[in-house]
């Protein structure tokens, strides 16, 4: 039996009218980036909401944020760890992490933000041959999909034990149940979401919450 609502865009707006409490800088990003090109990129503000108050409940200091885009999930980790906590942004776009700093700085935390502008498999592997491993709460990632399992397998060896991984766009719209689906992206979600699901070295949640989250709990 189907438990899972087919949020109508009534529902949608009464869920965020009874539960989004949305710093005011965070609304004036979302609200910018709803204005440019490929906005559909930025997650929505209730997943937004649930990572932070993840993030608090799990004492997270230092983060990784895999796919910057505008900079609205960087704000949203910023925003929920503490004073000397750290948020290593990893992006290679220098048009829209300018956007993201602007808005950083609007917020006032972007001193707890380290933006590396390159390549983000290079940007973890430094941070690994650093000694950072087992050293990271929390890694959030959302960049290009091809990649996905390399940011996850970075992701987990620089994550703490019962440290947490979260991945975006995990339900691809809903493609990832279309047999006939020919975007050259899914059979890649697809395949990654097996594998996750197989991985033994993680407790494991997909939450069908905006494009699909999964949770994976370092074991």
């Amino acid at each position: 039996m189907n438990k899972i609502l087919n949020l109508t865009p009534e529902l949608y707006q009464y869920v965020l009218d009874n539960s989004l409490r949305e710093h005011p800088v965070l609304t004036e990003l979302r609200q910018f980036t709803a204005t440019q090109r490929a906005a559909n990129m930025q997650i929505s503000p209730d997943q937004g909401q649930f990572m932070g108050w993840l993030l608090q409940l799990i004492g997270a200091k230092k983060t990784l944020d895999i796919g910057v885009f505008t900079g609205y999930s960087a704000l949203v980790a910023a925003l929920a760890i503490p004073d000397d906590g750290q948020v290593i942004a990893c992006d290679r776009n220098p048009d829209c992490t300018k956007i993201a700093q602007q808005y950083w700085q609007k917020a006032g935390v972007a001193y707890k933000i380290d933006l590396r502008l390159a390549d983000a498999l290079e940007t973890l592997d430094k941070l690994l041959a650093n000694g950072e491993a087992s050293t990271f709460d929390f890694s959030f990632i959302d960049a290009d999909k091809r990649n996905y399992i390399n940011y996850f397998e970075k992701s987990l060896m620089l994550l703490r034990q019962g440290g947490v991984i979260a991945i975006d766009n995990v339900l691809w719209s809903g493609r990832v149940a279309d047999p006939n689906d020919d975007d050259k992206r899914t059979p890649v979600i697809r395949a990654f979401n097996e594998t996750l699901h197989n991985d033994e070295r993680v407790d494991l949640s997909l939450l069908a919450i905006a494009d699909g989250l999964t949770l994976a709990r370092k074991l």
